[in-house]
């Protein structure tokens, strides 16, 4: 099942199964999704950018949108801890020892093992590129302190990439690395449960380290290397996968708005929504955002994936412009249905309190578009 239609129809199949019957559930007690995560793992999708080498998909950019936009139209917390399972699993295997592939690509890749992101902290903001976990040498490897925040999937995942500072003591400033952590490390604390606006399945919570001891074979790649990792990995994949969760909810928002318009009628007069003309001028403005911005994600991913020369402000402008569109037309669809769409039990005050984190999820949707225009100009990404 290696072909991108099966992967998108087995997809599919678990997104009208599982996920739609377990979203209301998974917003209602902030439960994270782990049935739908684990029919993901059963039909091997857990391994969608493992390369087929270590017994994954092989899969890219474009996989990876559309997969989370399949997901993120029944659940956007399912989504959004998928996504970043698949940003872990391609940090790992962009410089996989030996080690690293049999120990986390190959169980990864059989629906064996969940792995995540920890790389924003508490005191980081928007520029989670910035850690100060600290990562000093031991005799047996490194030892890491410090706290992590905002860890999707957090205490659930089987294996964190978290990044550092570099152990060695004459490292120059910025000097980054970043290891892996096992959920049950001695030493590893963790937080509340996570109780947000929305997004609420994601378990997106706090990971204390407490002095947790790191074998040698636990760094990847080599010690400095996450500003690489950061920009020639995390960012491509992090970007697809939220864009592609947001379109989903997008899609989703817009959907349901048409079945409203579709389906009410006035009582006094018998007129159906959909003989409104101003509706039907609101629908069609909607119609289209969600299609310029799908085609902008989808362009965006396949541009990425052949290393493209527009590939930079291409990802960039992608997640900002999906943030706009998720919120818009959730928004849009809110006015468009009524009263009904403010009842607990509905559905569309469920996806515009997802899409609102589309905005402040990092990178947030100023830096994107500052990072977009300094990519376009020639400036470095990081300037003042």
């Amino acid at each position: 099942m290696r072909d991108l239609p099966t992967i998108l129809a087995a997809a599919r199949e678990i997104a009208a199964g599982p996920v739609r019957d377990n979203a209301a559930r998974t917003d209602a007690e902030a439960r994270w999704p782990e049935e739908n995560l684990r029919a993901l793992q059963a039909a091997r999708l857990g391994g969608l950018v493992v390369p087929a080498a270590h017994g994954g998909l092989g899969q890219g950019l474009v996989a990876l949108a559309q997969v989370c936009e399949t997901l993120g139209r029944e659940c956007a917390s399912t989504a959004i801890s998928f996504g970043m399972h698949c940003v872990g699993a391609a940090v790992i295997a962009s410089k996989a020892t030996p080690y690293q592939a049999r120990t986390y690509l190959e169980p990864i890749a059989a629906g064996k093992h969940l792995t995540t992101l920890a790389l924003s902290e508490p005191g980081s903001g928007a520029h989670f590129y910035y850690p100060s976990v600290r990562l000093a040498a031991s005799a047996s490897g490194f030892r890491a302190a410090g706290t992590k925040a905002f860890v999707t999937n957090g205490a659930r995942a089987d294996s964190y990439v978290v990044s550092t500072v570099a152990a060695s003591p004459d490292a120059p400033p910025g000097h980054f690395s970043c290891v892996l952590v096992a959920r049950d490390a001695p030493g590893v604390v963790w937080g509340a449960p996570w109780a947000g606006l929305g997004m609420r399945g994601n378990s997106s919570t706090t990971m204390e380290l407490r002095d947790v001891a790191v074998a040698r074979d636990e760094l990847l790649g080599a010690e400095g290397d996450q500003i690489w990792f950061v920009f020639e990995v995390v960012a491509p994949f992090f970007l697809m996968s939220m864009s592609g969760t947001y379109l989903g909810v997008a899609a989703a928002a817009l959907d349901e708005a048409r079945a409203h318009l579709e389906r009410r009628t006035y009582q006094h007069s018998g007129t159906s929504l959909a003989e409104v003309a101003v509706l039907q001028h609101r629908l069609g403005t909607m119609w289209a955002q969600v299609e310029r911005t799908r085609r902008l994600v989808y362009w965006a991913a396949a541009e990425a994936d052949v290393r493209g020369p527009a590939a930079l402000p291409a990802l960039c402008s992608a997640k900002a412009e999906v943030a706009e569109c998720a919120v818009e037309v959730a928004n849009q669809a809110m006015t468009l249905c009524g009263g009904v769409a403010y009842r607990d039990d509905a559905r569309l005050a469920r996806h515009l309190r997802d899409a609102r984190a589309a905005h402040v999820m990092a990178p947030t949707t100023d830096i994107l578009r500052t990072w977009a225009g300094r990519a376009l100009l020639g400036q470095p990404l990081l300037g003042l």
